[in-house]
């Protein structure tokens, strides 16, 4: 009888261990961050979109859409500032 209740509260434990609000919830991860800056300048009449990066990457950051690629600038750059302000 004691095995059997043991047993029981070691299930019950058990259960309660793996029930989803037990387990850790992972951190929203960005879909898009930049960890490299282009050099160079893109031609204004190129560019599709520019979208900044969210807050959590861990550096700022614009995504510049051209029909072909993406390519990350520095949010510094003079250009692109431009670019964002007139969009």
């Amino acid at each position: 009888m004691r095995a059997s209740s043991l047993c029981l509260v070691f299930g019950l434990v058990l259960l309660m261990a793996w029930t989803p609000e037990a387990q850790p919830v992972a951190a929203a991860v960005p879909e898009r961050c930049c960890f490299n800056f282009v050099d160079f300048q893109i031609p204004t009449e190129k560019i599709v979109s520019a979208l900044k990066t969210d807050s959590k990457c861990p550096a700022p950051g614009i995504v510049v859409t051209t029909p072909r690629t993406e390519f990350c600038v520095n949010p510094d750059e003079k250009w692109i500032q431009k670019v964002m302000n007139n969009s």
